[in-house]
């Protein structure tokens, strides 16, 4: 396991090795030539970074669905709030 400190923490990074079909490797490849990466490392970790806030937004938005309904959001609805702040001053 290699260390790495960063900002007064210190992070402990483990190797994963990954086999990929040539397809594949030459289409990460071109991501990190072309796509802002500085490493294939550093485009994994990007996607796996993207896939756990899809699973976030998910359980988020599978919460609110379970929800009970919030009030009606309408003009009237923001006006009575433009109302609320003006009389707060």
């Amino acid at each position: 396991m290699t260390r790495f400190a960063k900002a007064g923490t210190v992070t402990f990074v483990s190797t994963m090795n990954v086999s990929l079909p040539q397809e594949l490797r030459e289409f990460v490849d071109g991501r990190v030539d072309h796509g802002g990466y500085g490493s294939t490392s550093e485009y994994v970790r990007d996607l796996i970074r993207r896939d756990q806030d899809r699973e976030q937004l998910r359980r988020v938005l599978l919460d609110g669905a379970s929800s009970v309904p919030g009030p009606v959001v309408d003009d009237a609805y923001f006006e009575a709030l433009r109302d609320r702040i003006r009389s707060d001053d």
